[in-house]
């Protein structure tokens, strides 16, 4: 039962329609003078104007939309330390230079699984969801590297403007059930809150 708070942020589970994720990430270049916030495994990434990777830093609700080139989910990266060894790590850390390669889920039919805040029921299928906080350098664990990122459960609701829809839930027993103090839920992009479904160039 998810009767405890530990979200940890969008981990792909299968595309839309129900084929199964196979694991497939498209590869981007994160600014080599060193970008100034870490990005956790479960985060969600934009392309800023530079054509490099940064993390969103807004919520995807209808006042504060996720920016044209949000491209998806960040799973890890590689990078060279200061011995010349190749690194790959779970997660960005803050301030690293060089050639920095961030692994992306950048496929706008995938189907992420996450937690929500708070209480979600059966009658929230179909509805659309936001981000409960903006994330930021310290929306995760650089422990662990993976994102604390959960979704609002309070907001739930069916307005155009909210990034996800919920499509499903991780309905486990003894992990997660539909009404759970914080329901594990499945999710994808909405047309618009993806770049590949966003008319607007970057």
């Amino acid at each position: 039962m998810a009767s405890t708070a530990s979200p940890y942020g969008l981990r792909a589970v299968n595309e839309l329609g129900g084929l199964p994720y196979a694991g497939s990430t498209r590869t981007f270049l994160i600014d080599p003078s060193g970008y100034n916030t870490n990005i956790f495994n479960g985060s969600i990434v934009r392309i800023n104007s530079s054509g490099y990777i940064n993390i969103v830093t807004t919520n995807g609700d209808d006042s504060t939309p996720f920016p044209a080139g949000t491209i998806g989910v960040f799973v890890g990266c590689s990078y060279y330390n200061a011995q010349g060894q190749l690194i790959f790590s779970q997660y960005y850390p803050a301030n690293t230079t060089g050639v920095v390669q961030a692994f992306v889920i950048d496929d706008d039919r995938a189907v992420f699984q996450a937690q929500a805040d708070g209480s979600v029921t059966q009658a929230s299928l179909g509805s659309n969801v936001y981000l409960a906080a903006v994330q930021s350098t310290s929306t995760g664990s650089t422990t662990t590297g993976n994102s604390n990122t959960a979704l609002d459960a309070s907001t739930i609701a069916t307005t155009s403007g909210f990034a996800f829809r919920i499509v499903g839930f991780a309905d486990i027993t003894g992990f997660s059930q539909v009404g759970d103090a914080y329901t594990d839920v499945l999710i994808k992009f909405n047309p618009g809150a993806h770049s590949y479904s966003n008319a607007t160039g970057i």
